[in-house]
């Protein structure tokens, strides 16, 4: 049998999965093992018990100066600004995406715009966020719509423009105006889409989340890395590091599990 028909099982699929981590860990944890035997104060690859302790201490353990528990407390706070910011750009770039892929009239002007915005480093402007927005919550928040609404709005101008023109034809046909074609015939071929453009996207919006709470912030996720490794504190920023990678993981299963549900008729939504 040829190797492009061979398809693992249950079981066979389930190691495939677990073996990549496991290599990982293996290897991680051997030179961690051999690093502390020759020198016990290294920092660069910490011990699973000294992870163990510095997330005890994040997590459980209350802040002497604030009370609070830090872990809870920064993902609480990046997460609130992740939420706020992919929502906005949802909301615009599917508005855009729109206005671009089936009105020629706006198709005209946005679509140039929109791939000009596209190529535009976000994190090359987060000086001109902060002097336009401030330092506080706005700033974070629109460093994540502006990084990605773009390339949402880019995606779904593309997806609207596969749609079929016997069916916006068939439409109009029958006596649909511009409002109805939009609402009956574009947005439910573009909402899935949309979640599944999410989640393509998901890992940038992270990235500027943590570059924004890098540079000014008092809480976040990013902020306590970037606090923390002026003491070389490798023991709390791979925690750390693992943990954003379990949220942003759990946020993909979720919009893909959504996905599923709510548009099963979609290719895309299909395992």
């Amino acid at each position: 049998m040829r190797l492009i028909n061979r398809r693992p099982d249950g079981a066979s699929r389930l190691v495939l999965v677990i073996l990549p981590f496991a290599l990982l860990l293996f290897a991680y944890f051997t030179g961690s093992a051999t690093r502390l035997t020759e020198n016990p104060n290294d920092k660069l690859l910490p011990s699973a018990v000294q992870m163990t302790d510095a997330i005890k201490r994040v997590a459980f353990v209350p802040d002497q100066r604030t009370g609070e528990y830090l872990l809870w407390q920064d993902s609480a706070s990046s997460l609130q600004r992740l939420a706020i910011g992919l929502a906005i750009s949802a909301v615009v770039g599917l508005c855009l995406g729109i206005a671009s892929g089936v009105l020629p009239l706006f198709g005209a002007p946005l679509s140039p715009l929109l791939t000009v915005l596209s190529m535009v480093p976000p994190l090359a402007i987060l000086p001109i966020l902060f002097i336009v927005f401030g330092l506080g919550e706005l700033s974070k928040v629109m460093l994540i719509v502006i990084g990605i609404t773009p390339v949402l709005a880019r995606d779904l101008e593309q997806r609207a423009r596969e749609i079929p023109v016997e069916l916006l034809i068939k439409a109009q046909t029958l006596g649909a105006s511009t409002w109805t074609l939009i609402l009956r015939v574009v947005l439910p071929q573009l909402l899935p889409r949309l979640l599944i453009s999410l989640r393509l996207v998901l890992g940038s919006a992270w990235l500027f989340l943590i570059a924004a709470e890098a540079i000014a912030s008092t809480d976040g996720l990013g902020y306590r890395i970037f606090l923390v490794r002026r003491y070389l504190a490798m023991d709390m920023i791979l925690p750390y590091v693992v943990w954003i990678t379990f949220l942003a993981w759990l946020m993909d299963w979720g919009l893909k599990a959504l996905t599923r549900k709510a548009f099963p008729w979609y290719e895309g939504a299909r395992p």
